[in-house]
């Protein structure tokens, strides 16, 4: 009979890979919260309407890559992002009427069908934050410095920020147009999808990766455009804004006026965090304000920034984290004493094992050295006395006390 192997595209994280990602997460329960952002963990699939009406129907992702099913005549999605589903969350359970911010936090499965490749799967994880109710730069300061500090707290140190505002709707079309016009002579030497991007959404022209539209995009009248300043004055007094507070907090950051990210719904602040790890860099985090989203999911005016990180790129660049030993190993002949005293430390929140199979004192002790910093010998004249040696399997040291009494140091 066939094995049936793993679906391309997903794995599976091992035993000997979980302590990098309990490291992950414990340390996103800890920065997050230092700020007061709360956890919250919604749904793996959701209408696909929210998606197409959040993330944006001009998008890939919605257009090329969400795992999308019927179930009794309607129409899910396995999440692609978690934005979307966050903020839905946030509508549907009246979180608008919370005094203002509302930080939350999330970590999860997300899905999209991609070409797997190095640090990206089908089946992915994200940590994120979203902060709700502040239209005021401070936000915007906040978020990417909770991102750069939950990123430091992982060990990754060499980081770099990269900045752009992409404005408010108004001052947008007035940029949109511009650059539709400058790059018209050359529609037809774009690729398939900046052709079709070019009339639905003409900013995700910047973000196109094939070679010969960068080309494109790099010639002077078009750079001309990309580099103008083109938002207004309250879009420009915001960034300007952002900017003071980061240079306060001592954030190192550079203007990049391609960055545009990949999803419809972001306005002014879009950002993404580079790590330098490993000798090459690696873009680790990608975020921006998204003012409009909540009102178009049919939600109060509500302004909003977020950002997100991919777990399995984090991981790559944290590398093994050493798993952590069984507190104590108890060696015996006698089954019933070893069950008894297992369950004994067990309910004292003291990690234990014994041997299942009854092996041999030696055979025992050869496990217990590879799994367990402690064993905890029970022998014929221990029981007698009610004892326990109580072996430190790393000095070699030991010593004798009360069954009672025992002390893992």
């Amino acid at each position: 009979m066939a094995i049936i192997k793993v679906q391309k595209g997903t794995k599976d994280i091992l035993p000997s890979e979980m302590p990098v990602w309990h490291f992950m997460e414990e340390k996103a329960n800890q920065v997050f919260s230092s700020y007061g952002a709360k956890e919250i963990r919604t749904p793996i699939f959701e209408a696909t309407e929210l998606f197409a009406r959040g993330v944006g129907d001009t998008t890939d992702i919605v257009n090329k890559e969400m795992y999308t099913f019927e179930k009794s005549e309607r129409s899910l999605t396995l999440r692609p992002e978690n934005t979307a589903g966050v903020v839905r969350s946030f509508i549907e359970n009246g979180m608008h009427r919370l005094s203002a911010p509302v930080k939350l936090w999330y970590k999860g499965p997300m899905f999209r069908y991609e070409r797997p490749q190095a640090g990206r799967q089908r089946q992915f994880h994200q940590v994120g934050v979203e902060v709700f109710g502040i239209k005021q730069a401070t936000a915007d300061a906040e978020v990417i410095l909770m991102a750069v500090n939950y990123l430091k707290a992982l060990g990754l140190n060499d980081l770099s920020v990269e900045l752009n505002s992409l404005g408010c709707p108004e001052c947008r079309e007035t940029f949109k147009t511009k650059l539709k016009a400058v790059i018209k002579p050359y529609l037809n030497e774009l690729c398939p999808d900046c052709q079709a991007r070019y009339e639905k959404n003409p900013l995700r022209l910047l973000d196109c990766k094939v070679e010969e539209c960068k080309a494109i995009y790099a010639k002077p009248e078009i750079q001309a455009v990309i580099q103008s300043d083109f938002i207004c004055e309250d879009c420009a007094n915001h960034f300007n804004e952002l900017k003071e507070y980061l240079d306060a907090l001592g954030i190192k950051y550079e203007i990049n006026k391609l960055l545009v990210r990949g999803l419809d719904y972001y306005n002014r602040t879009v950002f993404e965090i580079k790590s330098n790890n490993l000798g090459s860099q690696n873009a680790v985090c990608g975020g921006g304000r998204y003012d409009s989203l909540v009102r178009n999911l049919g939600g109060e005016d509500t302004p909003a920034i977020g950002f997100a990180m991919g777990m399995e790129r984090l991981a790559s660049l944290i590398g093994s984290k050493t798993e952590e030993k069984t507190k104590a190993f108890v060696v015996s002949g006698n089954m019933i004493e070893a069950v008894k005293l297992a369950e004994e430390l067990r309910s004292k929140g003291i990690s234990c094992e014994f041997d299942l199979t009854n092996k041999k004192f030696v055979k025992q002790l050869e496990k217990a050295s590879k799994v367990a910093k402690y064993a905890l010998i029970l022998g014929e004249d221990e029981l007698s006395t009610n004892q326990v040696t109580v072996k430190n399997l790393e000095t070699s040291e030991q010593k004798t006390v009360k069954r009672e009494n025992i002390e893992l140091i």
